[in-house]
């Protein structure tokens, strides 16, 4: 009976979307949208893009914002009646988007993973001054200052609770040895990488 309702696009996110092949076992009961704390601000919360997919909506799924909406809180993988794993296909969907290049280039929370990672990838721990500046002026010079002077309160009051310090600017912290921390990610990136390939 599935097997009916089952479009390229669904097989395509089968295939190449983390824990894809649970859409097909969505109710549209709902309960994920009414338990997640930011659905009111998702353009198509999850059962809507579940819907979608089975409908074929491939460009429409893909450019959406929705799934880069997903906080990872849990509430709709702990409240589904069926058990989906919500989060995970949500963060898959953002994941193949990005891989395929359809992610909008101004997306802020695309964007702020970007700049965390290659932050945190420098030394293994993030470095929360670099890290601050490095999203501040990430539209120019002048958005950039703008950004800081709003922030300038919070950035005193990270400071003051020393979960910031101004000499982190001369590199910060991290971990004992980085470059083993980089090869164990690069090794992780090739099995990724090798998998994908193997689903296409």
């Amino acid at each position: 009976m599935i097997n009916k309702y089952r479009t390229s696009f669904l097989k395509e996110v089968e295939a190449n979307v983390e824990e894809g092949e649970w859409v097909k076992m969505c109710m549209q009961c709902g309960v994920c949208a009414g338990s997640c704390p930011l659905g009111k601000h998702w353009a198509h919360p999850p059962q809507e893009i579940f819907m979608m997919i089975r409908a074929g909506k491939r460009e429409e799924v893909l450019t959406s914002d929705s799934m880069w909406m997903c906080t990872s809180c849990y509430n709709c993988i702990a409240r589904c009646p069926r058990g989906l794993p919500i989060t995970h296909i949500m963060h898959g969907l953002a994941h193949y988007a990005q891989r395929l290049n359809l992610v909008p280039q101004q997306q802020p929370t695309q964007r702020f993973a970007k700049v965390f990672w290659e932050n945190m990838l420098k030394k293994g721990r993030v470095n929360e001054l670099k890290l601050g500046l490095s999203l501040y002026f990430i539209d120019g010079f002048g958005q950039g200052v703008k950004n800081a002077m709003a922030n300038q309160k919070l950035g005193q009051n990270m400071m003051k609770a020393k979960r910031m310090s101004p000499m982190e600017i001369l590199g910060g912290h991290g971990v004992k040895n980085p470059g083993e921390l980089q090869k164990i990610i690069a090794k992780a990136q090739a099995l990724e990488d090798a998998r994908i390939s193997g689903n296409s």
